[in-house]
């Protein structure tokens, strides 16, 4: 089976991103693995670049990068979302006259569309919410 995921907790606040990453990891070992993962509302603060935790934390931002690397799924964000978070990527960043992207590669920014096209092309659509 293939998953699409939809985070919508913040990292360090709520479990929703954490449990959406273990659930995301342990895919594989049962034989499915996760397409894409949707990051909205707070769940968008998951692909801030500059995220650096204490060492004895676990540093989400690295393991999605490792998630997308192994199972080769689209790290989604919603546009909407992080801009008025102040995540931007290269072209928001010029489009709102800021001089460096603040959104980690290899999370892109898209629309709700994108949601909706996860949700109909994979198997399940699981939301991790605070």
């Amino acid at each position: 089976m293939t998953y699409a995921l939809m985070v919508q907790g913040s990292p360090y606040s709520q479990q929703a991103s954490h449990s959406a990453l273990r659930f995301a990891e342990a895919l594989p070992a049962q034989g499915h693995r996760v397409a894409a993962v949707f990051f909205y509302h707070d769940g968008v603060y998951n692909a801030a670049s500059m995220m650096t935790p204490p060492r004895d934390e676990p540093h989400l931002l690295e393991r999605w990068r490792a998630l997308h690397q192994t199972q080769q799924c689209e790290l989604l964000v919603c546009v909407a979302s992080a801009v008025r978070r102040g995540l931007l990527d290269e072209g928001e960043a010029r489009r709102h006259g800021h001089s460096h992207p603040t959104l980690e590669a290899p999370f892109e920014l898209t629309g709700l569309g994108q949601l909706m096209q996860a949700a109909l092309h994979h198997d399940r659509l699981i939301t991790f919410a605070p």
